[in-house]
Parts: C-alpha cells; structure tokens; sequence
C-alpha cells in the first residue's frame, strides 16, 4: 500500500474508533492492534499519539459537515430540518468520541479547540448560504447580531443533543426535532 493510502486507512480507522472510544482510549498500541500494524509505523505516519489524534479530529469534523449538508434545494427551514436529524443521528452514533472532542477542546487543547471551533463555525456559517430570499422567512438576516444569537443557538442544540441521547427522559426523537427546529426561528423572532 502507498504511503498516503496507508496514512488515510490509518485516520479512517481512528475515526471509526472514535464512534465508540473517546480520544484519550484510542492509544498507539490499541491502534497497533486493530490496524495489525507495529506501533513504530504509526510515529512513522504521525510522528506521535497527539499528531494523530488531530488528524483523526479534523477527519471526524469533516465527516460531521458532510453528513449534515443541506440536501437538495427547498425552503430553509426544510433543509435545516433535514441537518438537524442528520446531527442528532451523528452525535447518538459517535457518542463517546464527541463527547471526547467537546471534552478536548475544553479542556486546554489549543490545536483540539481550533478544530472543533472551526468545525462549529462552518456548521452555522452555512445557515447563511441559503438565498437570500429563504432566509428571510425565518428572519436569518446576515448581521453580527443574528450570527451572534446563529451561534448561541448551536451551542444549544450541541448541549441540548448531548443530553438528550445520554438521557432521553422519555422525550422522543421526533418531540426533540420537533424542539430544535422551532427554535431557531422563535428566536430570531425575538429580534
């Protein structure tokens, strides 16, 4: 196998790992085994644990924009539907592992805080792609104040998902969609 492709097994895997393993489990030598490979090849390919663990980041932050993409073309507040199941399927199936990056980037981490700001930042930042038009009717105007609030409300979906799939407290999945979603638009409304 090439080199590169090997790098990028090696960061799939991780990323794989990480929907049932948080970072700190996702070790050199459980990586070793899994990949069937010495633990030498992979300091060759990361240079070290921490290096590693940012690419294995980043990758699982790419993935979670890809998944919760807009689908199509329609009103905003279809397609935001849509991400919203989208998220809150990728958070209940990654649990541990994004509980592992929130956990990082909190933590200290300079370099996990990055990622997973950037990360957050592109997820609201899209709400904004929609023409000008469909943003409109949920009153998405494009100034400070509005991606203020755009960003505030993201952190509340992320706790409020969080939560939920580590106690659903007999809410339903459809009551917790049904909750996101008017959320936003009520509070642009405040406005």
């Amino acid at each position: 196998m090439a080199p590169g492709q090997r790098r990028e097994q090696l960061i799939d895997l991780g990323v794989r790992l990480l929907a049932t393993h948080s970072l700190e489990e996702l070790s050199i030598e459980v990586l070793a085994v899994e990949a069937g490979i010495s633990r030498g090849l992979l300091y060759h390919y990361f240079g070290g644990k921490q290096e590693y663990h940012l690419a294995v980041v980043e990758r699982a932050a790419e993935r979670l924009y890809e998944e919760t993409a807009p689908q199509g073309r329609g009103p905003a507040l279809e397609l935001l539907a849509g991400s919203l199941e989208r998220y809150v399927d990728h958070v209940a199936r990654n649990y541990r592992g994004y509980l592992s990056l929130r956990r990082g980037a909190a933590g200290g981490d300079d370099e996990l805080r990055s990622i997973y700001e950037a990360a957050r930042a592109a997820l609201t930042d899209r709400l904004f792609d929609a023409a000008p038009a469909e943003r409109a009717v949920i009153g998405l105007e494009d100034t400070p104040q509005v991606r203020l609030l755009v960003h505030g409300w993201s952190a509340f979906v992320e706790e409020v998902v969080v939560d939920w799939v580590r106690d659903p407290r007999d809410v339903t999945r459809t009551q917790l969609l049904t909750t996101l979603h008017g959320s936003l638009p009520g509070l642009l409304r405040a406005l």
